[in-house]
């Protein structure tokens, strides 16, 4: 299954209301899952970016609708990567000419 990072700030809003924030982890959690997906690994981090997640999702399609969903909230801005695993990686290598 595909994987994907996303680097993800809080907004004003989210901020305002960062006590909520386990509870609507938990509501994106399950959203994700009920879409075929599943949040690997949540950080709270430091520096240019609040949070650091990494999820798998079905298709690119499911990846953006769940960010979507999520971002329209209004509590997050997200910057989404897709990501390849090292397997992935040392394959695509292989292939090249």
């Amino acid at each position: 299954m595909p994987t994907y990072i996303a680097l993800v700030n809080y907004t004003d809003q989210g901020i305002r209301n960062i006590k909520d924030g386990p509870k609507r982890l938990d509501a994106a959690k399950k959203m994700l899952k009920d879409m075929g997906g599943e949040l690997k690994q949540f950080y709270l981090t430091m520096g240019a970016h609040d949070i650091v997640t990494v999820m798998e999702a079905p298709s690119d399609e499911t990846a953006a609708k769940f960010i979507l969903m999520l971002s329209a909230g209004g509590n997050v801005r997200t910057t989404t990567m897709k990501a390849f695993t090292e397997a992935e990686y040392r394959k695509l290598i292989s292939t090249l000419p």
